[in-house]
């Protein structure tokens, strides 16, 4: 046990040492993190793209000093989390030491290095995804009812962290159907374990409820705006290249859930595999939302191998089948990362074009891929809007209207003006202070070919500038400009007010 308890510990260690070095310091924050880490301020049961749970993760980290290692810990930590539920999965499988590395290997040198570099719900969903599933295989072995209130809470929480684990339990259930498990439906316990979860997502609900529930606008909106480029092919692509090392020990995996006597009672793993894809495919969801199927079946699959290669000539497979993630991870470090700089990806474009990481959810292929686009320009444009508020004649009075929640939530997070930017996009639209009355304005605009903002807003002030701009072209706020508008001719506060019910009507 000292022995196991050791090799995982290093494998956690190794989890979080590689998150830290994976990330150039030449990068900021993603987009995206920028608004989850401003939810923080916001405290709430929901949020217009989200369930509450990262804003709460996101309090956490206010509280330990919001500083960039806390951003970056908690999804670290999530990641170290699901090689150790994969870990006491396999145990729970009976699984030797050699099965223990090779899928703990298997689930370490994966797509998760990169989705777990970054602050969003994706990394809880994937360990809560694993985590479900193992209390399942518990439950197959032991039939303790504990195991289904178990399992409600599990997804309690990952219902509060992300809606997608839904998917899960679309799939699992005609899954069981297919099996001798299928007695499992008739039990009581099961219906209360259900009760149980259904009051405990209740607050969200109640909140998507009483707020004409965001969610289907932003499932709408991601419909018309994303979802509508994701294509059969693009998707089943990506699903093999998250786990490309260990994409033998998943295919074992589905043989040994047909034929591996071992296996006989874990049979509806083997369909619910085929079920949830199906249901992604035919919703055309994004790629990685099909992250966190996956290492519960390198938990299946090197229990199998390592079984498989016990004996004989056999034996001598096992350190090849080990090496194969690692394998597969170097050349994989030169490209999957935001280790490198624009600049080198800019010189090895063919490389990263052909593995399709230039492609945005626009469609089209840009000079580099779009998360690190995404993760360019923050600072500097906090550092901007700072310089700009400092020189006001009046700050406190001033409004900062962003285009994007980007935009406003970097200006939040670096500011050291103690600036609350805003903007018409996502939640932002509900964290406007109109008690504060305005009579300046900041505009950060995002470039869209012929911009006409001093053209459209300088009639609403007596005095209006450019102020300033982004000028890193590998930024996706390249060309955003800061303008100045000082000296309200109208009331501002009016017509902020209009602005945000014409918006919210308009959804």
């Amino acid at each position: 046990m000292a022995r196991k308890a050791t090799i995982l510990t290093g494998f956690i260690l190794l989890k979080f040492l590689l998150q830290y070095l994976l990330i150039s310091p030449e990068y900021d924050l993603q987009r995206d993190e920028y608004l989850h880490l401003d939810q923080a301020n916001h405290l709430a049961w929901g949020y217009v793209s989200i369930p509450p749970m990262t804003a709460w993760i996101a309090f956490l980290i206010k509280l330990l000093g919001d500083g960039v290692f806390w951003v970056k810990f908690f999804p670290a930590l999530f990641g170290a989390l699901t090689i150790v539920v994969v870990w006491k999965a396999m145990e729970e499988l009976n699984g030797n030491l050699v099965a223990l590395i090779l899928g703990a290997t298997g689930v370490l040198f994966s797509a998760l290095l990169r989705l777990n570099t970054l602050f969003q719900p994706n990394s809880l969903d994937v360990l809560c995804w694993t985590t479900l599933y193992f209390v399942v295989i518990k439950y197959l072995n032991t039939e303790k009812p504990k195991w289904l209130y178990v399992g409600a809470m599990v997804f309690a929480i990952g219902f509060l962290n992300k809606y997608n684990i839904v998917f899960l339990l679309i799939g699992l259930f005609p899954a069981i159907l297919m099996t001798k498990q299928r007695e499992i439906l008739a039990r009581k316990h099961l219906y209360l374990a259900l009760l149980l979860g259904l009051l405990l997502i209740l607050p969200n609900l109640l909140w998507q409820y009483l707020n004409g529930f965001p969610v289907i606008h932003h499932m709408k909106e991601l419909a018309d705006t994303q979802l509508v480029h994701v294509d059969t092919w693009g998707f089943l692509k990506s699903q093999v290249l998250f786990y490309i090392g260990s994409l033998f020990v998943i295919l074992a995996a589905l043989y040994a859930l047909l034929v591996y006597k071992p296996f006989y009672k874990y049979k509806a793993f083997f369909w619910a595999i085929l079920f949830t894809l199906a249901v992604f495919v035919y919703f055309k969801a994004k790629d990685y939302y099909a992250i966190g199927l996956y290492p519960i079946y390198i938990a299946f699959g090197a229990v199998f191998l390592a079984d498989l290669l016990r004996t004989g000539w056999r034996r001598y497979l096992q350190p090849v089948a080990i090496a194969v993630p690692v394998l597969f991870f170097i050349p994989m470090y030169n490209f999957a990362f935001p280790n490198k700089s624009p600049e080198y990806i800019l010189q090895h474009q063919k490389q990263y074009k052909e593995l399709g990481m230039l492609r945005w959810e626009d469609g089209k292929d840009h000079a580099i891929p779009q998360d690190y686009a995404d993760m360019l320009g923050w600072k500097a444009l906090a550092a901007k809007v700072d310089k700009v508020y400092a020189d006001l004649p009046e700050p406190s009075k001033t409004l900062v209207l962003c285009d994007n929640y980007g935009q406003a939530g970097a200006i939040n997070y670096y500011t050291k003006k103690k600036i609350r930017a805003v903007t018409f996009n996502a939640d932002y639209i509900n964290w406007f202070n109109l008690d504060q009355s305005y009579e300046h304005l900041i505009r950060v605009k995002t470039y869209s070919g012929r911009d006409r903002e001093l053209e459209e807003t300088s009639p609403y002030f007596h005095t209006s500038l450019v102020s300033d701009s982004i000028t890193n072209p590998f930024a996706r706020e390249y060309r955003t400009t800061i303008y100045t508008f000082l000296g309200a001719r109208v009331n501002i506060n009016k017509r902020i007010q209009e602005e945000i019910e014409e918006t919210k009507n308009y959804h």
